[in-house]
């Protein structure tokens, strides 16, 4: 089909459910997924403040994180601009390395979708040539969540 039809957006993140409704933007349709499967625990119950917690983290990783690198892929920007736009993540780096520093995941419950958006978009900062080195609490964060038994057979799945 013409993605376009789907999504007029025309980009992704569109999740088209079986009676043909569509849900956009990676925040909504990971909470969607979640709320599918509560027992699975990666996002808190609708209406509790720690929802209202997760929704702030997915809103950092998707505006912050996702839409800094993001703009990398534009190989129309030039390397001064570049330059700048990773100067700005660096400092959103510092925010996620703060809290990564006192806990695993970026919800004190626990391993969440939040956590599963920020492991595939820091994944990115291979291509860019960004050592995660640089913040240890970000690193160690890759390290811990690459680990996962359902992120490995997911990445394995991904490159079948």
């Amino acid at each position: 089909e013409d993605f376009l039809a789907i999504n007029p957006k025309g980009y992704v993140a569109a999740l088209q459910l079986e009676n043909g409704d569509v849900v956009t933007e990676g925040a909504a349709i990971l909470q969607y997924l979640a709320d599918l499967r509560p027992e699975a625990n990666l996002a808190p119950a609708n209406g509790t403040f720690e929802r209202v917690r997760l929704q702030e983290w997915l809103n950092f990783v998707s505006t912050e994180i996702h839409g800094g690198l993001g703009w990398l892929f534009n190989s129309q920007f030039p390397d001064d601009v570049k330059v700048l736009i990773k100067e700005k993540l660096f400092k959103r780096f510092v925010v996620l390395s703060q809290t990564l520093e006192g806990q695993d995941y970026l919800m004190a419950g626990g391993f969440s979708i939040a956590d599963a958006y920020l492991f595939t978009v820091l994944r990115w900062t291979q291509v860019f040539g960004i050592d995660l080195d640089q913040w240890p609490a970000l690193a160690r964060f890759q390290a811990r969540v690459d680990q996962r038994p359902s992120v490995k057979a997911a990445l394995a799945a991904e490159w079948v």
